[in-house]
């Protein structure tokens, strides 16, 4: 059986995202991931504090972070001690950080690829409570320790390049493959098996899509696709036809916020990314995908909606039938 989770933005107060969560945790939701935005949502682990005092069962983990707006060691850090809040309960969601995080704080993603490598390494050495040096391209700790970590804290990386989905099936314990082009999700899915491999490991792989459903759902999800085009691989934008112009046009609306750049992206270039039509064709559609390429967890993002709630057990309709 699908492991079942949310990723919630939290763009809404802070007590809104702790009723989404406790609400998904009655539907029988397993794992609570929150979107590290940098100034366009409130503090990640703020919120998931929040969530973990008011819940009992959810695994909670940001989703995801990055390595650049906060040191590797003080995500560690961050990680060990909401697993010392939660009982156990935390894992760590890493990537290379997007455009709606990073530009408006004015930092530029600098070798990703062994940041987030690093970031792996340096939290895994932390959380084994050992002394730790490191002196990497993207993170240094000297003489560093963290007598609070678990050494067998999960840690999801998220990704789409090459090189990052071989990274995280090399090196994590999983990698969440968010709002892929459908079309390619076997390619990307090759990639990260590949990385497992090559290092013996296996690949577990969490798929994250919207659940669309209704017009309303559809103009929800319309914002959040702005930040997700700009940063999509050159390969699906010439698949969709976004070409320069069109890419130099989202990322200037969204100096005005994720409204103002919405109106820059017609249908056409979000019905390849999500799952829609009714629930019986969403089930349909979701479940061939799960059998096809051997999803081991699915993972809905909860945006700012009118009726979250309403719209949590719409899904868990579509999920319940997998």
């Amino acid at each position: 059986m699908i492991i079942s989770s949310i990723n919630i933005i939290p763009e809404a107060p802070i007590s809104e995202m702790v009723d989404i969560a406790i609400h998904a945790e009655t539907l029988g939701f397993d794992r609570c991931w929150v979107y590290d935005e940098g100034l366009a949502t409130r503090d990640v682990y703020v919120t998931l504090a929040a969530i973990a005092n008011a819940t009992t069962r959810l695994k909670l983990g940001p989703g995801i972070t990055n390595p650049h707006t906060r040191h590797p060691g003080q995500t560690a850090a961050a990680i060990a001690s909401l697993d010392e809040l939660s009982e156990g309960r935390a894992f760590l969601g890493i990537g290379a950080g997007g455009s709606l995080t990073l530009d408006p704080l004015g930092i530029e993603r600098h070798k990703a690829l062994a940041a987030v490598g690093e970031t792996i390494e340096a939290c895994r050495r932390l959380w084994s409570g050992r002394s730790v040096d490191l002196d990497g391209e993207h993170v240094q700790l000297r003489a560093a320790t963290l007598d609070y970590g678990r050494p067998d804290t999960e840690i999801w990386l998220a990704g789409r390049g090459p090189k990052m989905l071989r990274l995280g099936g090399a090196r994590a314990h999983g990698v969440m493959l968010d709002f892929i082009h459908k079309q390619s999700l076997a390619d990307y899915i090759a990639l990260v098996r590949n990385g497992a491999e090559e290092s013996g490991r296996n690949a577990r792989i969490c798929y994250s899509t919207a659940v669309v459903t209704s017009d309303d759902d559809f103009e929800f999800v319309r914002p959040h696709m702005t930040y997700r085009l700009v940063d999509a691989p050159q390969s699906v934008k010439d698949a969709l036809g976004i070409d320069a112009a069109a890419t130099d046009r989202i990322r200037n609306a969204l100096r005005g916020g994720i409204d103002a750049a919405a109106e820059h992206v017609p249908d056409e270039w979000i019905v390849p990314f999500v799952i829609a039509g009714s629930v019986g064709e969403c089930t349909s559609q979701l479940g061939d995908l799960v059998d096809r390429h051997g999803f081991e967890e699915f993972l809905l993002p909860v945006f700012e909606m009118a009726d979250n709630r309403a719209y949590l057990n719409r899904v868990a309709r579509v999920l319940e039938k997998l």
